[in-house]
């Protein structure tokens, strides 16, 4: 994945380049083929992925918007729609 310009709203993001992205993958993974992320951390942005397609596209959030969609999920609260 290369470095690209994404829109959102009125703004322009730039993608991070994710190439040399170190990825983990969720500790409740089991190896059964179920519902796993993988998440990597690159210079300001926290990446995030579906393990079973490690190609296909990738959600990018600032550090703060990932801490709370962690905190979030943990609380099993979510965002308002």
């Amino acid at each position: 994945m290369l470095c690209t310009d994404r829109w959102r709203g009125d703004r322009v993001m730039n993608a991070p380049d994710l190439i040399n992205a170190r990825w983990r993958k969720s500790s409740h993974s089991n190896g059964s083929g179920g519902e796993c992320v993988e998440v990597a951390s690159v210079p300001t942005t926290v990446a995030i992925r579906d393990s079973k397609n490690p190609t296909g596209p990738a959600i990018a959030l600032a550090p703060a918007d990932w801490h709370r969609l962690v905190h979030q999920i943990k609380d099993d609260q979510h965002p308002p729609a």
